[in-house]
């Protein structure tokens, strides 16, 4: 579909045709794009719309521009997959060089003796950094904001564009980079994703290096790909996976597809247009040939597993950090996770009954289609410097769809299916499947893309 960032003074002197990763590294490794030029255009575009979105936290322009020139003289340019790709790095990983701060002033503001594995992987494939995108302090929250600071949603600069990865989804959303690093602990890509109508996928457990804070959340958070086209999202994943074939995404085979519209929750409603855009996506997919049958995912009668782990995480990453200086929502998050550890409620066997439950319902299904929100996104407002409990209510009424598939480390995306006519905000499906089914998610988001596709970017 037509981009409308395309229209304005930045598209008009842009080098580059088409502001995907496939177009700009294909360029850049045929010699018809010089890294350079791929560089500047992302930091014209950061320059001309940053300041109404406050998707960053850090430009890196000098830096990123004396990257490009250097990888402008490697010898293997013209095999690097990401040849030249300007990407955002979400501030919770370690960029070598510069400070980590993860949304808090409490932490480190020292600079990072080394590169994330992640990080290190992207530049290995000749992407380079050009930005560290804002989150919520210590990536706890929905919605992302910092005193005196709050990151907006693109489409409606008066929502969110969720969280924790908000600012990534919202820099690519806006047409600033083409493609994120962002990391999802209870949906935190595929809630941004799906509030700034790009495309996210959280990838299984092991699939890409973790390694987020003390344990990554007891192993619930990933580390995945944000971008405007499923193909670049591909693309990223394969080379974070370390998996080439991850980036050849399949034709899709027919498949039998649970479509579930029930919320996580008897007491959580789901809004009308986003159930909409689950029945629309379902009788897309039945007219392309796949085997539709509606269900209801047996989620367990309580979130115990996921919330447990959400506030104990926390508590260990703030173990070491003066909680005087954390935001009062972050401390009593942390307080009572230390409740949590003292009472043995992070138990292995939440997660054993679970995956059991899951595993037989999807006996019947290889893929299960949800709704990836059950509300527009929140205001944007100042939600740091708002009780513990608001914080909490406002996160689980409207994104309850995410946090078990974190649990359960399966592999889960969030691909755009349309507009909200109320809050002028985009709609999504979130796809699921078992483990190892990432390339399957990537096939079925694929041919929703290609049958419907959507607009790429934010008219900002």
């Amino acid at each position: 579909m037509r981009d409308p960032g395309a229209e304005g003074p930045t598209a008009e002197k842009s080098t580059v045709d088409e502001f995907t990763a496939v177009s700009i590294a294909s360029r850049v490794r045929a010699g018809a794009l010089s890294p350079v030029a791929a560089v500047d255009d992302a930091l014209a575009r950061i320059e001309q719309r940053d300041s109404r979105i406050h998707a960053f936290v850090r430009v890196l322009r000098e830096r990123a521009r004396a990257e490009a020139e250097a990888l402008a003289g490697r010898p293997d340019l013209s095999s690097l997959p990401l040849a030249g790709v300007p990407v955002a790095i979400k501030d919770n990983v370690q960029v070598q060089g510069e400070p980590m701060r993860d949304g808090s002033v409490a932490t480190d503001p020292n600079p990072s003796a080394s590169d994330h594995p992640t990080v290190a992987r992207l530049r290995a494939a000749g992407a380079i950094p050009v930005g560290l995108t804002a989150v919520p302090e210590l990536c706890v929250w929905g919605a992302v904001d910092s005193p005196g600071v709050i990151t907006r949603n693109p489409w409606n600069p008066d929502r969110v564009p969720g969280g924790s990865s908000g600012g990534s989804a919202a820099a690519v959303a806006a047409g600033m980079v083409p493609i994120a690093l962002a990391a999802d602990g209870m949906g935190s890509i595929r809630i941004p994703s799906a509030a700034c109508g790009v495309f996210g996928i959280k990838p299984g457990r092991g699939v890409v290096p973790s390694e987020l804070g003390e344990h990554s959340w007891f192993g619930m958070s990933e580390n995945g790909p944000i971008a405007s086209t499923v193909e670049d999202a591909a693309l990223m994943l394969s080379v974070l996976a370390d998996e080439p074939d991850l980036g050849r995404i399949p034709q899709s085979r027919p498949l039998r597809v649970g479509v579930a519209v029930n919320a996580p929750s008897p007491i959580l409603r789901v809004d009308g247009q986003w159930a909409s855009g689950v029945e629309k996506t379902a009788a897309l997919l039945a007219e392309a040939g796949h085997r539709t049958s509606q269900t209801r995912v047996p989620y367990p009668p309580n979130m115990t597993a996921a919330f447990a782990r959400w506030m104990a995480g926390t508590a260990d990453d703030a173990a070491e950090l003066d909680p005087a200086l954390l935001q009062r929502r972050t401390r009593r998050h942390a307080a009572v996770g230390r409740m949590i550890k003292r009472a043995g409620l992070v138990r292995q066997s939440q997660v054993d009954r679970i995956e059991a439950k899951m595993r037989s319902f999807f006996s019947a299904y290889d893929v299960v289609v949800t709704p990836s929100l059950a509300q527009p996104p929140v205001a944007a407002l100042s939600w740091s410097e708002k009780s513990w409990l608001s914080n909490v209510v406002a996160n689980v009424r409207y994104a309850p769809f995410s946090a078990m598939w974190n649990v359960l480390g399966w592999p889960a995306a969030s691909v755009p299916v349309g507009m909200h006519s109320a809050s002028r905000t985009p709609l999504a499906v979130q796809i699921v499947a078992p483990p190892g089914g990432e390339r399957t998610v990537l096939a079925v988001a694929a041919e929703i893309e290609h049958r419907q596709g959507w607009l790429r970017h934010s008219p900002v």
